[in-house]
């Protein structure tokens, strides 16, 4: 956990900069810095799904877990418990606690760097990932928070119950993980952070938080389509070339 720890008062810690900044910036520029970021991430995220190997797994998992997330709908609950905390911590705030609460969460927690870093951490006891997180996290919080207030302060307890978990479980999942999981599971992450950069370009309205589940969804995906290719199909081949 103590790669969790670091990330989350790297968080709180580059929000408060961002709050007492945050009177000192102009709307205007406040908009500019917000799209420079966004750029930002789709760069990261263009750069985290490069390695793809096998679209299949991607779009597969992308359907599945895009289904999920849209059923048990994500982004509206997340974004209610947003409001939830802005009525009690921040009445003045008129909604952009939830904007700021939501967009933060997703930002540090969806990205590859989140996952693998939790996994490694869990796994390997090697926080070096979540460390480097941690430093491009504290930054970027001090952007957000400047723009969208104090509901990305907020974000680090997402964050830290978020990673903590996969950390924990980390040791339970492994006899069901390798490298190549662990990558698929990034490049889905990958790419739903460039759907965040997207929205925060307001390009697309992208439910960012409803694709969540898809991260997981190679874990379930990558064995299914094997036994299907692998097992199923030649065994059905087989039994037509001999009926036939």
């Amino acid at each position: 956990m103590t790669g969790t720890w670091v990330n989350f008062f790297a968080i709180i810690i580059g929000s408060l900069l961002g709050l007492y900044l945050h009177h000192g910036i102009s709307d205007k520029i406040s908009t500019t810095l917000m799209k420079g970021l966004g750029l930002c991430i789709i760069l990261l995220g263009v750069q985290g799904s490069i390695g793809v190997e096998d679209p299949l797994i991607l779009i597969a998992s992308m359907a599945i877990g895009a289904y999920l997330g849209e059923w048990i709908d994500i982004e509206d609950r997340l974004g209610r418990f947003g409001l939830w905390v802005e009525s009690k911590v921040a009445k003045n705030a008129k909604g952009t606690f939830a904007t700021g609460f939501v967009s933060a969460s997703l930002l540090f927690g969806v990205g590859a760097m989140a996952i693998v870093g939790s996994l490694n951490s869990g796994l390997h006891g090697d926080h070096t990932i979540l460390y480097t997180k941690s430093l491009l996290d504290f930054i970027a919080s001090i952007i957000f928070a400047s723009s969208l207030g104090i509901g990305v302060l907020f974000s680090s307890f997402v964050i830290l119950v978020y990673q903590g978990l996969i950390t924990l479980m980390s040791s339970l999942v492994a006899p069901w993980l390798n490298e190549v999981l662990i990558l698929d599971m990034g490049i889905v992450g990958s790419v739903v952070i460039i759907g965040l950069g997207l929205r925060m370009l307001k390009i697309s309205d992208i439910k960012v938080a409803n694709l969540i589940p898809a991260i997981f969804m190679p874990i379930l995906v990558r064995p299914a389509l094997y036994f299907i290719t692998e097992t199923l199909i030649p065994r059905v081949v087989e039994f037509i070339a001999n009926f036939i």
